[in-house]
């Protein structure tokens, strides 16, 4: 097969200047002299992108993973390392990105494509179904400057795919336009992959590297931390943000500053079925529990718990009362444990909150939000949120 994008040892440094030169004149005097900051946004980074494959960069913001993507294509040059590229090679970095202001949608097509090493004939051939791709048939004699940002998007993306290129590099722009252009990006790029091209993007959504992606490399503070397949990458990117996110002080990190406090949980954990793993797979029980502790006796206590996917909808919400669980008298330490005994889910990473409150849901004593998960990681190319156990029979009729 071999490889498609090589990136060996890359670092990349930044000049962040103290202060600015007012003048020419200024700049010229103190040539090499102006005070400055080094900052690294990428240390020693190796990766390989084989032919046909789909991999993707997570990270959190400032990671380095537009930067990488920018020396990939050809747009900023490495301070170390190398990288080597086979193939003809397509970008989409940012919206707009290439595209003349003055100039109109079609000059902008025409440019855009003698750049990327079109012929004007080469694109004339696709010029007609970039435009009916982009749906700008009314717009695109008109100035890209009076395109609004999806007008923008859908002229860029269907540049991009359009001038068959063997390596497709994509910075997070599936997260822009309407759903309906969302969902054409998204065919296009899964045509892409059934014609065995390669593909290198950038994104935040989790559910997207699952679905398309063959392999996911996580980039954190400018290091690669791990390349992965798709469901343990994103385990490692949550990871890596949980990490940065317990240096936050506890009042910009907790957001229960407005509950009672009358009875208070002070702690939380996940138990999966096998203790050596943090994870889950489909239909394996498990178990989460709350620790609390009650400055002062009190038997009227509700104990909450709501699990979401990643989309913000409610999974599960429920509660001692109405599960049928007796509480009783709570004071001093304590823990309650929900026992899940098959976890219906797909591969995925299910956030969890915990709540406490009083036995008539009025008055709310503490609650626990964004700091526990649930994480489900499934060995197959199943799709989907729910787990359905399965099994598959076959009869063979005779002739």
């Amino acid at each position: 097969m071999g490889a498609a994008i090589e990136i060996e040892q890359v670092s990349k440094r930044f000049k962040l200047y103290r202060e600015k030169p007012d003048s020419l004149k200024e700049r010229v005097i103190r040539f090499g002299r102006i005070e400055h900051d080094e900052f690294w946004a990428l240390h020693d980074v190796d990766l390989t992108v084989d032919h046909g494959q789909t991999v993707g960069l997570l990270g959190h913001n400032g990671s380095g993973k537009s930067t990488l993507l920018k020396c990939v294509a050809g747009i900023m040059r490495p301070t170390t390392g190398s990288i080597r590229r086979v193939g003809r090679m397509a970008a989409l970095l940012e919206l707009g990105a290439g595209f003349h202001g003055d100039l109109t949608g079609r000059e902008n097509i025409f440019l855009n494509g003698s750049i990327l090493g079109l012929s004007r004939v080469e694109v004339l051939r696709v010029f007609d179904d970039i435009v009916a791709f982009a749906e700008l048939e009314e717009f695109i004699d008109n100035q890209v400057k009076h395109y609004s940002s999806g007008m923008a998007a859908r002229l860029g993306f269907a540049i991009a795919v359009h001038v068959e290129p063997e390596i497709l590099i994509i910075d997070e722009v599936l997260a822009v336009g309407d759903e309906a252009f969302q969902r054409k990006c998204l065919d296009r790029i899964k045509q892409f992959q059934r014609e065995g091209r390669t593909i290198l993007l950038v994104t935040h959504a989790a559910d997207l590297v699952r679905q398309i992606c063959d392999r996911a490399a996580v980039l954190d503070q400018g290091r690669l931390i791990t390349v992965a397949p798709p469901g343990e990458a994103v385990l490692a990117f949550r990871d890596a943000l949980l990490k940065r996110g317990s240096e936050l002080p506890d009042e910009l990190n907790d957001p229960s500053i407005h509950a009672t406090k009358a009875v208070t949980i002070t702690g939380a954990g996940v138990a999966y079925a096998t203790p050596d793993r943090a994870h889950a797979e489909p239909g394996e029980p498990c178990s989460i529990t709350l620790r609390y502790h009650a400055p002062d006796p009190i038997d009227d206590v509700v104990f909450a718990i709501n699990i979401f996917d990643q989309a913000g909808n409610l999974l599960l919400g429920t509660n001692t009362r109405l599960i049928g669980a007796e509480i009783g008298r709570v004071e001093g330490d304590g823990s309650v444990t929900f026992e899940i005994e098959h976890l219906p889910l797909m591969d995925g990473i299910y956030p969890v909150h915990l709540g406490s409150h009083s036995w008539d849901g009025g008055v709310s004593y503490d609650h626990r939000a964004e700091k526990d998960v649930l994480e489900v990681l499934s060995h197959t190319q199943t799709h989907g949120t729910v787990y359905f156990p399965m099994h598959v029979s076959v009869d063979h009729q005779p002739r």
